[in-house]
Parts: C-alpha cells; structure tokens; sequence
C-alpha cells in the first residue's frame, strides 16, 4: 500500500485474471457488522474522483475504490470491456481482494456497471446507491450529450478538470470511443425491474446529463422512494458535493437491511 489523501484513503494493488488492478481503500478499520462500500467509477475515468466521498465515510465503513481494468492506474485489456463484462472484473475483483457482500456505489456509468452485477450477482450486493445515473432514454448518443456535458461542467469543482484529463489521456482516444458506443448501447433500463436490493437514487439538480425526469423513472423501475436531488449540484457529486452526498449516504449505508424500500 501506499499513502494517498490525508492518509484515510490508501492505494492497493491486485492482481487479477493476469491484470494489475489499482484501488483506493480506507486505511483504518471499519466499525464491524456492516457490509463495506465500493465505489464504482464512470466513464472513461478513475477512482480518483471518489476520494472527497471516500474521506467522508471511511469513519463509519470500509472503503474500496477500484480502477476498473483499462482505466485509472490499472492494466488495460488489449480489447475495451463491455458493461457486463466490466461488471465481471469488477466480480472477480471483489473475489480477490476477499469482500463477498457489499453495498455498490455508482457514478454515471459506474450505475450501470453496478446495476448489471446486482442483475446477475445478487447475492454480492447489500444495497445500491446510483449517483447521477446514465444513459436516459432519448439521449444515447454523443451528440445529444455534448451540450448537456459542457453546461454540467459549470456546476463542478474546477479542481475536477485535471483529474478528467489525466484518466482521459490514460484510457486513449479508442478506447473511450469504443466504451461510449458500449455506454449508449446498455439498457440499463431493463435490468432495474430485475434488482431486489434496496437502492437510493441521487442527482444534482444542475446535472443536465441525467435529468430529473430520468431519475424519476430510474427510481420507478427500482420500486424506491428514495430520490433525492442536491441543489446547485452537478454530475460528479461524489466530488464536487460529497458533503452533501455523504449526508445523504451514510443514514443509508448503515441502516440494517429491512428489504426493499417501496415506493
């Protein structure tokens, strides 16, 4: 391990499948009796703009973070991973660094990632928070998210531009091309009727990449009444309002499980 942001938040490194798989995780030891939290990036990026979250709740739970394969400081697969097959790395990540049940936390496509794993892993999810979820129906091209993705920029921490930047240099051009077109071409929306894991949904209310309408229907077809949107926030809340976020995750988080919360 090595020492990252103030100390709370370690680097780890995992081999798995023959990949070298790098991960944020908290350093000091969680309260026990409750499943640990990983966090799981979107597109095209890494885990390095979970940290401000992962901060806030490493005093109550375990944290892991990972770059999945071809992102962030992990090995790149020769070939771009598909969501469900991202969601099997992220599996057998899980297997290796031995965390068996755990909540799963997404950022944009990070929610699909962590909505198909809990479609076909059930038993590895505790529960489910999807953070400005992707991709809303009517939207799945590029064209139709340029505009939405450059106004959503506004609302974020400008501190968040180099982190882009740098995981978007990493992944390459080709890369990020392939997993758009793999991003937009996911029905996330076929897979939430399937999930039976309590889930919170949560949006910023200037992230004009998943609007509120989106949002509603995510919930809908998840059966949760939990929906909550966060003022003046943008797309990456986990960033650039983790705050706020941490307010809204923690009394989630650490509930006992009760089942499905019903709309």
């Amino acid at each position: 391990m090595t020492r990252t942001s103030k100390a709370l938040i370690v680097s780890r490194w995992t081999r798995v499948q023959g990949l070298a798989i790098h991960s944020r995780v908290s350093r000091l030891p969680a309260p026990t009796g409750r499943p640990p939290v990983v966090l799981v990036h979107g597109y095209g990026v890494s885990s390095a703009y979970f940290v401000p979250i992962a901060e806030r709740l490493t005093a109550e739970l375990a944290v892991y973070a990972p770059d999945l394969p071809g992102h962030g400081k992990s090995d790149k697969p020769e070939r771009v991973l598909r969501i469900p097959e991202l969601a099997d790395a992220l599996c057998a990540w899980l297997d290796a660094v031995e965390v068996g049940r755990a909540s799963l936390v997404g950022n944009s496509m990070g929610c699909q990632i962590i909505a198909d794993l809990a479609v076909r892993y059930p038993e590895r999810v505790d529960r489910l928070v999807l953070i400005g979820p992707t991709a809303a129906v009517g939207a799945r091209t590029p064209w139709r998210n340029l505009i939405p993705f450059l106004r959503t920029g506004l609302a974020e921490r400008k501190s968040i531009i180099p982190l882009l930047a740098l995981d978007y240099a990493k992944a390459g051009i080709r890369r990020m091309r392939r997993e758009m077109a793999f991003m937009f071409e996911d029905r996330i929306e076929d897979k939430l009727p399937r999930i039976d894991a309590p889930s919170l949904v949560v949006r910023g209310s200037r992230d004009y990449l998943v609007p509120e309408y989106w949002t509603q229907e995510v919930a809908r077809l998840l059966r949760t009444d939990r929906l909550f949107t966060i003022p003046g926030a943008g797309h990456a809340l986990n960033y650039s309002a983790a705050g706020e976020l941490a307010r809204i995750l923690l009394p989630f988080l650490c509930e006992g499980r009760h089942g499905r919360q019903e709309a």
